[in-house]
């Protein structure tokens, strides 16, 4: 972890340093040797003195100030609360982390889907079905709003046929 330090009205000793890398340890424990980056800003106001922790990591900023009469004690609680903050953020990752595992693992994979509904018959319409030749039905079905045309076949032993219009303007024959 790297941790940059920022005095304001104040120099940043070495012992300020020194403190500021033992609180962290437990930081260090709950980031677990995962980058991260800290910043501490260090000041004096009107004889109070804040610390203020700036952390970026997993992609969250966490930010924790104290405002206390000892500089010490400020850092102390500080790294304290940010602390609180990191083990929240890392619970909360764990906690989605199994959540996820959880549900994946609960659906069965031995289980087959079950099958869609099959298709049902909705409509039944019923057909006056007329001995025509192909040519006469061709007529006939450019008078009617319908793309079909069932008939029976006169040239072919009056077996029953379908004829239909097609996309392109022209006529399908559906002959069994």
């Amino acid at each position: 972890m790297k941790i940059e330090y920022t005095g304001r009205h104040i120099e940043v000793t070495p012992a300020i340093r020194s403190h500021v890398e033992k609180q962290f340890k437990k930081v260090r424990n709950i980031i677990n040797g995962q980058e991260a980056k800290a910043h501490v800003i260090i000041e004096v106001v009107r004889g109070r003195h804040r610390a203020e922790i700036v952390l970026k990591w997993r992609d969250h900023i966490l930010t924790a100030t104290s405002t206390l009469s000892d500089m010490y004690q400020a850092i102390s609680k500080t790294v304290e609360k940010l602390e609180k903050q990191a083990l929240k953020l890392k619970n909360k990752v764990i906690d989605k982390h199994h959540k996820a595992t959880k549900t994946s693992q609960a659906a069965p994979r031995d289980e087959v889907a079950p099958a869609p509904n099959k298709p049902r018959i909705i409509e039944t319409k019923r057909y006056a079905v007329k001995p025509l030749t192909p040519e006469e039905a061709v007529l006939e079905l450019e008078d009617k709003a319908e793309g079909f045309l069932v008939f029976r076949n006169a040239s072919d032993h009056e077996r029953v046929a379908v004829l239909y219009r097609r996309k392109d303007g022209n006529y399908g024959l559906i002959q069994p």
